[in-house]
Parts: structure tokens; sequence; C-alpha cells
């Protein structure tokens, strides 16, 4: 695409993990990067398939790191699929939980009774305190007809200390033992990415996704009709960019190559490190 085509970006969906940091090591631009979308008038929205943290975690997170930005600018796959059961699930529908503070908290105030009694539901993310019990409450009421969701389907979660078993390891195993396979809400699915565009309120094709994988961020993105931006600072290669099938729209180093390159779309004179 063009800079007459990035000059139509009215929005951003933002990824986190590998586009703003890795781990706790913040990555160059994360600091410049929200100044500059609101003092060009560009609309952003954080999204995140990690479940564990809520919106204040992830405010005090990047708080800490620099990053100007508030929960309420965050929506993370716990919040989205708390959202997403409501469309069929009314208040006091009882839910069997697999997950950590930012997967419980949205489900509590969306009304849900979470309890291992009959539960209608069975909603997994990333737990770090699962046990084999847990396991066998999931399954038994997956078995038994309950509803069964997933916030995300990544198989890894990274770590200061590597990569470690993520939520779409769980739901290998509890598909392999039920036979069948949850609703994913998080990238590459289209729930998040459809309610990021609901909070920005903008359209698709006037939204961009700034991701770090070809695999959720970008395909996903590409699945709704999105505007698709690798930065080339997380997991991906410019080798496996040329490699793909499907390219991104745009391929950017760093996100202050991304920066400048919105700043020279509309014809505003940018400098390195402006707040």
């Amino acid at each position: 695409m063009t800079t007459d085509a990035l000059a139509r970006v009215r929005a951003l969906l933002v990824d986190m993990d590998g586009v703003l940091y890795r781990g706790d090591q913040v990555l160059p631009g994360a600091s410049e990067l929200f100044p500059a979308l609101r003092a060009l008038g560009i609309g952003f929205v954080l999204i995140t398939n990690n479940s564990s943290r809520t919106q204040e975690q992830y405010e005090q997170k990047l708080q800490r790191m620099g990053v100007p930005v508030r929960g309420e600018e965050v929506l993370t796959s716990g919040q989205a699929t708390a959202l997403y059961l409501a469309r069929d699930h009314p208040p006091g529908t009882r839910v069997f939980v697999i997950g950590m503070d930012g997967l419980v908290q949205p489900l509590r105030a969306q009304g849900y009774v979470l309890t291992d009694q009959e539960p209608e539901v069975v909603v997994v993310g990333f737990d770090s305190a699962l046990t084999y019990d847990k396991l066998v409450t999931a399954h038994r009421a997956i078995r038994r007809g309950a509803r069964y969701v997933g916030t995300n389907p990544d198989p890894t979660l990274p770590t200061p200390d590597g990569d470690v078993p993520g939520s779409g390891s769980f739901h290998c195993l509890l598909s392999t033992s039920t036979g069948v396979r949850p609703t994913i809400v998080g990238k590459p699915h289209p729930p998040l990415f459809e309610m990021g565009l609901a909070r920005l309120g903008t359209r698709p094709e006037e939204t961009a996704i700034v991701g770090d994988r070809l695999d959720t961020d970008i395909q996903g993105g590409r699945n709704v009709g999105l505007v698709t931006m690798l930065v080339l600072s997380g997991s991906t290669t410019i080798e496996q960019v040329a490699q793909a099938e499907q390219k991104p729209d745009y391929v950017f180093p760093g996100l202050p190559d991304l920066i400048e390159a919105l700043y020279r779309s509309r014809g505003v004179p940018y400098n390195a490190g402006r707040r």
C-alpha cells in the first residue's frame, strides 16, 4: 500500500508483547507512540490475547515502562470473552473458569456465578495455578454439555525465562479428552478484533492492526478486513515475511519507523524522540 493509503488510517489496534515490550523490557518507540497518535488525531486500543492480567495491571505495567496509556484503553481476551458470553448468556449463568484475575474479574463483572457445580459454560484461559482437578472438572462439565469457550489459541506464553505452555495447550488436552473444540474469542479469530473496532467506532478499512506475529495479528487482521502493519521487534523475521504467502500491507523494523511513516503520510514533520 502507499503513503496515501496510510493517510486514510484513522485508528490502530495495537498488540503489546513484541510491539511495546518483550517481557519486562520496553521496546524503542513505545513511549513515543501514543503521544504521537494523540497529536495526529489517530485513535487506538491496545489488544492482547493474554487473559492473565486485568486492565489495571496492564496500566501499571505500562506506566512503569514509561508508556502513557490508561487501563480503559486496553482490551484483553479476558474482557472480550466476558463480553462475548454476554451476547447469549444472562447474568446468573453458572460458569466454571480456568484462568486468572484478568479473566475472573470480567466474568464476575458480567454477573456470572463462578462455580464448579453443574456449570452451563466452561471458560478456559491461561492459569499459572492449573491443577489436574480443574481439568477434570472442566472435562466432566463439557462432556455433560456445557458450552466450551476459550480466550485464545496460543500454545505458549512468553515469560522472562522463556516460553511456557499457554491456553492453547490446555485446549489441546481438553479437546482430546472431550472430543469438543472450544469457541475461541482471541486472535486470530474475529471477536477480539470486532470488539476493538466497536470501541474505536471505525470501519475495518480505516483501521490498522499493529502486531509482531503473522499467524495471529496479521492473519487475524486480514480476516476482518483491517490494514495490517507488522513490526519486526517481536517474533517475526524479515525472512519469514518473505516466505509468507499472504504478506502484511506494511512492514516496519520497529515503532520509530511506523511513527515516522504516520507523520509523513499526513504531511507533518517528524523529529525522533518528540513527545
